[in-house]
């Protein structure tokens, strides 16, 4: 299982793309972001795929990137937030990979997306109960991820090596 992809899974600005490069570079892998891969099929942000042609539509898209890449091997994955919601896709990466989620609390996420506008979801005005809503509804897929890594004050480096840790427990 040393082969196994590392699937990182959590919330919108748990750190999934910046410890998944970290990790990455550490354990002398690939990264694959997966919301940045659909961008470039797709030829177009995901805000984009969100507006012309709806959630649905872009969670299909995504389901299918989950098939592909779960039958790669020595990846790390950083998933899209949503992935949990279909869940198809946390099986398919189970089979094949180990599954992380990333958490951190609610306050620590709208801080730490509250610059970004690349974020379909939070496309409203009051981001913050928008943030608690998701979280809320969420919770027992995140929840259901048995490895759980909480980032909250934790620096980028720090996480990728508790994260080390849990991969050696489950490759060996």
């Amino acid at each position: 299982m040393k082969t196994a992809n590392i699937i990182l899974a959590g919330f919108m600005g748990t750190g999934k793309t910046a410890v998944g490069k970290k990790l990455a570079e550490k354990l002398y892998r690939s990264f694959v972001d997966m919301d940045a891969l659909i961008e470039e099929q797709a030829g177009k942000s995901i805000t984009r795929i969100f507006a012309e042609h709806g959630e649905p539509h872009f969670r299909a898209i995504e389901t299918n990137l989950v098939e592909k890449l779960s039958q790669q091997q020595e990846q790390v994955i950083a998933t899209g937030g949503g992935i949990v919601l279909n869940p198809e896709n946390i099986r398919n990466f189970s089979r094949t990979g180990f599954v992380v989620c990333l958490k951190t609390s609610p306050d620590e996420i709208i801080r730490r997306v509250s610059g970004s506008r690349h974020r379909p979801l939070l496309e409203q005005k009051d981001r913050s109960a928008r943030v608690h809503d998701l979280l809320t509804k969420r919770k027992p897929y995140y929840d259901a991820i048995q490895n759980q890594v909480d980032t909250t004050g934790l620096s980028v480096d720090d996480v990728a090596n508790k994260i080390i840790v849990l991969f050696q427990k489950y490759a060996n």
